[in-house]
């Protein structure tokens, strides 16, 4: 009966150890790859033992469903079938396991974690991602497939000799044996170890709660605990929080609907008796600041653009054009994004909305029609409304997101004339602006108000541009040695895109539009979120300003986000500002002094130069940021900033599960 019970657990046993042993050498790979970010022996311990943990609920997620039909299909009259379906099963599991661990390092050099929602998110836009692959990483496909093809080769040989050479045995055995309790027991036997262990392995734990991230993450370096996981486990986790996604409380804890209100109402700055529907807690009416004719607006959304590439703000020299804007317009020294994705910075610029650990709005079904942006305000206040893009509308949901919620026109890549250079993500900077040119003069003859939204596509991976045009930086050795190729490329690309910048700003200015015309450009993100902090804050500081503003030239030094950029602008043109917005209006000189900041499940909530950051189910966590050296250091637990900071990120959930944020009051009376 053992030798029976164990000819029946020899190929869970065999394959379960070859999983375990695959996961253990690439962690251990990529932590001696990331060696320089231990500090000591134990913490590399630690990674090791955690990720065990976290690969033995992983095999038992991918096992228990075979295993526990394995004892009684070796039983019956389909066991050879069943020999030849498992070991293709085998394969299938290990062959997918292996491809994403392979896709790792990639995806750890481009966004600074394992793959997570990212890696699935983009799947819905496979004509993009695989002009971008194919253009900007063919060397690593090419290598990645293989190692696939060769390694599934050899497994399916290993599989042949493990799973099933002693199989004969069983299959000696008399029909008459195959009924009777000899062969039975084995079997009952067989089906109770393999379901017991698989479901603990699942499980994790014999807590009240199985195992999640968020009980193996040891570090405050956001690498080395994705690390921890493994990237199957990681991305499966993504997945799975989908559904979870309009509940913030369940990953960082309750706080009561009234107090969260009172709070994001107070750290608005404005006095209580503004907030007069209780439908709409965040609702509030605000005067603007200029008092005339009401102006036109543009604004310039610039691709992966972070201040570490803006010399006038401490970055390489990389944007002379941006340069000149700063030192001509209301530029802002401490602007932070609120995210490291477009949508996100779509999301902050366009509606003011909060950042959550969810996906951006734009992508969101409630938010889909009736949702508030400056766009759905200023349709009401008679503008033309206007979307200017160099490549695919549809991509990451912009046209449907843009056309439910205020915006009349969408101009992209069908409709731009003769374009001269054609990249993986459409247009080139200099086609769009060229288009955006011809479409604002349009606007301005029409004799009405309106909204143009451009947002530029040149500075994306991988970083394809026009020859001849821009000459490279000199680089030092020490930065030669810092910059890998691909890097540079990214380089040359923001240079590109500056100029196309530059050259667009120096037309407008020439053009009957520009007169009464509000100008912002602001970068959607940083082009890469890296760093060994919870929350890297230096790769969130990107460069912001506003031109034609009526204010003297300023360099704006106090801390901001992105969602204070939409009711300062509202302000300037002369608009009265009825909105849910939390977004402070800059042009008074009290506003501001915070940023909020989302980064994959951790918030940062900064305010001047002390920041909290939440993670999942863990105790918050309280820092000093240092703006010039750009560090954070540990400090006591501030409870009230705490507190501040999960109301904010609560609140963004509340408000697009109640609907707090439509834009329906538009068409009723305060």
């Amino acid at each position: 009966m053992f030798t029976s019970t164990y000819n029946t657990l020899r190929p869970f046993i065999l394959f379960a150890a070859l999983l375990i042993i695959t996961l253990f050498i690439s962690r251990a790979s990529l932590g001696l790859w990331q060696i320089e970010r231990f500090h000591d022996v134990s913490s590399i311990t630690t990674l090791l033992f955690n990720g065990l943990r976290i690969d033995l609920s992983t095999l038992g997620y991918l096992l228990i469903l075979p295993a526990i039909l394995h004892p009684w299909l070796m039983m019956s009259k389909f066991s050879t079938f069943w020999q030849s379906l498992l070991k293709v099963l085998f394969l299938v599991i290990f062959i997918g396991i292996v491809f994403f661990e392979l896709a790792t390092p990639a995806f750890i050099h481009e966004y600074g974690f394992r793959p997570n929602r990212l890696f699935i998110e983009y799947l819905a836009y496979p004509d993009e991602v695989m002009r971008m692959l194919f253009n900007g990483h063919l060397l690593t496909i090419t290598l990645v497939f293989s190692c696939l093809v060769i390694l599934s080769k050899l497994v399916w040989t290993v599989l042949s000799k493990i799973n099933f050479s002693n199989q004969s045995r069983l299959n000696q055995i008399s029909a008459s044996q195959t009924k009777s309790r000899l062969t039975v027991i084995p079997a009952i036997t067989s089906f109770f170890i393999l379901f017991v262990m698989l479901f603990l392995c699942a499980r994790g734990t014999v807590g009240h709660r199985p195992i999640n991230p968020s009980l193996v993450y040891f570090s405050t370096d956001p690498l080395i605990n994705s690390l921890t996981l493994n990237s199957i486990y990681s991305v499966a986790h993504a997945y799975k929080q989908f559904g979870d996604e309009k509940n913030s409380a369940k990953l960082y804890g309750k706080m009561s609907q009234e107090k969260i209100i009172s709070i994001v109402r107070r750290e608005t700055g404005l006095s209580p008796e503004k907030f007069k529907l209780e439908t709409q807690p965040s609702l509030t009416t605000r005067e603007p600041t200029y008092r005339g004719k009401p102006k036109n607006l543009v604004i310039i959304l610039e691709e992966s653009l972070g201040a570490q590439y803006v010399s006038s703000l401490g970055g390489l020299p990389l944007t002379p054009e941006i340069d000149k804007l700063n030192a001509e317009g209301w530029a802002f020294s401490k602007l932070y994004a609120t995210g490291t994705r477009s949508v996100r910075g779509i999301e902050a610029v366009i509606t003011g909305f909060t950042p959550t650990p969810a996906r951006a709005v734009v992508k969101l079904d409630k938010s889909q029609h009736n949702f508030f942006t400056i766009a759905s305000l200023l349709k009401g206040e008679g503008y033309k409304t206007q979307f200017i893009y160099g490549g695919e509308s549809h991509f990451d949901n912009m046209k449907s997101f843009f056309l439910g919620n205020g915006f009349t026109d969408i101009v992209d890549f069908n409709n731009i004339e003769t374009p001269k250079f054609v990249a993986s993500w459409g247009a080139s900077d200099d086609d769009l602006f060229n288009q955006a040119d011809a479409e604002l003069t349009k606007l301005h003859n029409s004799d009405k108000p309106f909204l143009s939204f451009i947002f530029t596509s040149s500075n994306h991976d991988p970083f394809e541009i026009p020859e001849g045009i821009v000459k490279p930086i000199h680089y030092t050795q020490a930065q030669l040695a810092e910059y890998d190729d691909k890097e540079m490329l990214r380089h040359q690309a923001i240079q590109y895109a500056d100029y196309a910048l530059g050259k667009f700003i120096t037309k407008a200015k020439t053009q009957a539009y520009w007169q009464d015309t509000v100008f912002l450009v602001v970068a959607d993100h940083d082009a890469r979120a890296m760093g060994n902090d919870l929350v890297p804050i230096k790769n969130f500081h990107i460069p912001g300003v506003i031109l034609n503003s009526g204010n003297t030239n300023k360099l704006d030094n106090r801390v901001i986000s992105q969602i204070d950029l939409a009711p300062t602008l509202l302000s300037l043109i002369g608009v009265k500002n009825q909105s849910p917005m939390l977004g402070h209006d800059l042009n008074h000189p009290n506003a501001a002094g915070r940023a909020m900041m989302q980064y994959a499940e951790n918030f940062a909530y900064m305010k001047d130069n002390e920041v909290t950051i939440l993670q999942p189910q863990k105790q918050p966590l309280n820092f000093i940021y240092d703006f010039d050296l750009k560090t954070m250091n540990a400090k006591k637990l501030n409870p009230s900033l705490s507190q501040t900071a999960l109301a904010h990120v609560l609140w963004g959930s509340l408000a697009y599960e109640k609907q707090w944020y439509s834009s329906g009051y538009l068409q009723e009376e305060l």
